[in-house]
């Protein structure tokens, strides 16, 4: 949950403030977005006034077991951090 919140902090941008709780949750889901982006679960649609990121669902996710969950978004998060260049 930690990496996912801080993938939801670097899309939003905003690196040097605090978030309340709602605020956080809402940077978990924008990450979750993004990290599923590239499945084509997701697509960016637009930024708001306040300068956060919405998507849209284009495909519904699959019922997946919890393990199979985790599974989905570790493959996401590694290819995240590839496509950023943040590992080799």
């Amino acid at each position: 949950d930690a990496i996912i919140y801080l993938v939801g902090v670097q899309e939003l941008g905003q690196i040097h403030r605090r978030f309340k709780k709602d605020e956080k949750i809402n940077l978990m889901h924008i990450a979750i977005c993004k990290l599923l982006e590239p499945y084509g679960y997701y697509s960016f649609d637009y930024v708001d006034d306040q300068g956060w990121p919405h998507y849209k669902n284009t495909e519904l996710l699959p019922s997946l077991k919890a393990g199979e969950q985790a599974v989905l978004m570790k493959e996401a998060i590694v290819q995240y951090f590839l496509a950023h260049k943040l590992i080799d």
